[in-house]
């Protein structure tokens, strides 16, 4: 299996074929927010909550698991890489990451491009198929020297079943090492994850010295399965001084009855 591998390390990816369009990185910090004192029940039905919290910013966080596991996120669009600065702004950047992208993924959302992301040290592994993407992030997550393992899959291929994101899971926990399973073009189908994310991408927030330039990113995050943490959604954005999200005003410029929509 490992012969339909691809892998470069370090930094740079060498194209092969035909180029996808690459994806671009966010800002660079670790997020410190850790979860929130209070247990929920995976199986009880989720509330309906507002675009964003009503809490005060200063005693709000966001939602993280109490140690390394298995967390699924879901693209608010199929070519929206928004999740990646979402994601990477949480990550360890001591810790060299593994990055592994399945030939569907890259073909339809684009190949990663190192220099523009805020991690320094990237290994990137192109699979065939899912079954290769997935048996490449499970023997990742053996090695505790990595910051963590993402795994871009495209669709719902047959591989991807409750099975194989159980031993992603179990092999998270049981090595330290925090798991990425992102899900493009695919529905929230049964899951071994602890956690479950949809992410898209918010116009960015006010540049405080020139508002014609583009500020801090913002993304609309639904944790609609948690098994640690109440869902919610919220606005968020993330500030790299500070290392920690914070939540941010719904944006203006929708559409009339978007609002009523969202919380539907």
């Amino acid at each position: 299996m490992a012969a339909n591998l691809s892998l470069v390390a370090g930094g740079a990816v060498a194209p092969t074929g035909n180029c996808a369009p690459a994806k671009a990185g966010a800002q660079t910090a670790r997020e410190r927010c850790y979860r929130s004192a209070s247990d929920h029940d995976e199986n009880a039905p989720s509330p309906r909550r507002s675009w964003f919290s009503s809490s005060p910013p200063g005693n709000w966080c966001l939602p993280k698991p109490i140690q390394p596991t298995l967390s699924e996120l879901f693209s608010g669009r199929p070519r929206d890489a928004g999740w990646a600065g979402f994601l990477l702004a949480q990550a360890d950047g001591s810790k060299p990451v593994l990055w592994v992208q399945e030939r569907m993924a890259i073909r339809e959302s684009g190949r990663i491009h190192p220099p523009g992301l805020p991690v320094r040290d990237i290994i990137h592994v192109e699979a065939r198929d899912a079954r290769d993407a997935l048996w490449a992030m499970e023997e990742g997550l053996r090695c505790p020297a990595l910051s963590c393992v993402i795994g871009e899959i495209w669709g719902d291929p047959k591989a991807l079943d409750f099975t194989a994101t159980r031993r992603l899971a179990v092999a998270s926990e049981r090595n330290g090492v925090a798991a990425f399973l992102i899900r493009l073009g695919g529905h929230a189908n049964l899951s071994g994850a602890r956690m479950r994310w949809r992410i898209a991408s918010l116009p960015s927030v006010a540049h405080p010295f020139d508002p014609k330039a583009p500020g801090t990113p913002a993304w609309d995050a639904e944790l609609f399965r948690a098994r640690s943490v109440p869902p919610g959604r919220w606005g968020v954005a993330h500030d790299a001084a500070a290392h920690s999200f914070h939540l941010v005003a719904p944006s203006g410029d929708r559409a009339v009855g978007e609002d009523v929509r969202l919380r539907a």
